[in-house]
């Protein structure tokens, strides 16, 4: 397989033993390119902030150790016909770039389309040990969505994600499954024909970021959903129990990559619901109860995402500000509270002064974001006890 030279160098990286995203990041901000970072010596390493003469040379010995496992790595992927897209290179996703550890290199098999045919994605996630019920929402959701021309993302596991997969491709839509183990080792053996279906119809892909022979281990499928909520404008929990690994993906969303949560109600009495009914009473996760809701959610990510490019795609926030300064209000003297995202400091300074009240339409007048996003970000003012509801208002506590 023939592959360019900052790709190459860069797998050459990724399979270097105790080199993660987060550590690759720093290296190479530290250095030129992956070439350099391969070429520097333990004491050079040694100096990059937060790495240490011990953890260079630990450093050091690995990546000369990996030279080794390249070629191989190469045939495995072009046995498996996967092909390799760097951070950075085109075909990557503008919107996974930008979460805190972007995987440097994406393992494709198949075809993604990010500035095209997948330019909408929206993950559909849930527990492996779901109901009747949640198999049917994740199925009936992930059709409709998919007729509406929005690519669904899911984990390829058992029960709700396979539901999702294949409501897609019973759309004839396209859907992506990010695999917490390498390609070469499709998991769960029993989807491996959904797989060889999305990719031999020409229907989206399977991806990783694990070297290919990397088989499923329960530790990496934290990591693969970051990926999951990274390659979507937003996340729909269909069914989830109260330790579903869904429930991980769907706070990334939200907390750490600023994407839309919202989640389908279930029973109150069932376990298989407790997750995502948590989601939407404490968490303020949209409640959804049709397709119709997702695309109104997603209407106004999608509109950020493909309008500024890749600057400032998912938070919304600079929109906010520019429309608060352009009415005179001063938004640091406003909202001095710490901890805050700039779009909650956005609202609290168009309520007004503590004991000011606005409602939720008087605010997004002031502040030019959509009514979804408003409610969300109130909701985690709430939680925080710096606004609090009183005759259809919100009141600024402090």
């Amino acid at each position: 397989m023939t592959i360019d030279q900052t790709t190459r160098d860069l797998l050459r990286l990724t399979l270097a033993e105790g080199i993660g995203p987060v550590l690759l990041d720093r290296l190479l901000a530290a250095f030129s390119s992956p070439g350099a970072v391969l070429e520097a010596s333990a004491d050079q390493l040694g100096r990059v902030k937060g790495i240490g003469p011990t953890r260079s040379r630990a450093i050091a010995s690995a990546v000369l150790d990996s030279a080794r496992l390249v070629d191989r790595e190469l045939e495995a992927i072009e046995r498996a016909g996967v092909h390799l897209v760097a951070m950075g290179s085109q075909g990557y996703p503008a919107a996974l770039s930008q979460i805190h550890d972007p995987p440097p290199l994406l393992y494709v098999m198949g075809r993604l389309d990010p500035d095209r045919e997948d330019r909408f994605p929206v993950a559909i996630v849930g527990s492996r040990d779901c109901t009747h019920y949640g198999l049917e929402q994740a199925g009936r959701f992930a059709s409709e969505l998919s007729r509406a021309g929005l690519t669904v993302v899911s984990g390829g596991a058992r029960g709700i994600d396979t539901a999702a997969h294949r409501g897609a491709l019973g759309a004839g839509g396209r859907t992506v499954a990010v695999l917490g183990c390498g390609l070469g080792h499709l998991y769960p053996p029993e989807n491996e024909g959904l797989f060889q279906r999305i990719v031999g119809e020409d229907r989206g892909a399977v991806v990783g970021e694990l070297p290919m022979l990397t088989p499923p281990r329960s530790e990496n499928f934290p990591a693969r959903n970051r990926i999951i909520s990274g390659l979507s404008l937003g996340v729909l929990v269909v069914e989830a129990g109260h330790r579903s690994g869904s429930l991980i993906t769907a706070r990334l969303a939200g907390e750490d990559h600023g994407r839309e949560v919202m989640a389908i109600p279930g029973r109150i009495d069932s376990p298989s619901s407790r997750g995502s009914n948590d989601l939407i009473r404490s968490d303020g996760a949209a409640l959804i109860t049709e397709p119709a809701d997702v695309l109104d959610i997603l209407k106004g990510a999608g509109r950020r995402v493909h309008e500024e490019g890749e600057v400032s795609l998912w938070k919304g926030a600079d929109p906010a500000l520019a429309a608060l300064n352009e009415g005179g209000i001063d938004v640091a003297e406003a909202s001095a509270e710490p901890g805050l995202s700039v779009n909650q400091r956005a609202l609290l300074a168009a309520i007004g002064g503590v004991g000011d009240a606005a409602s939720i339409e008087q605010i997004a007048s002031r502040t030019e974001l959509a009514i979804h996003e408003l409610r969300a970000e109130l909701t985690g003012l709430e939680l925080r006890r710096s606004v609090r509801r009183s005759a259809g208002k919100f009141v600024r506590m402090r």
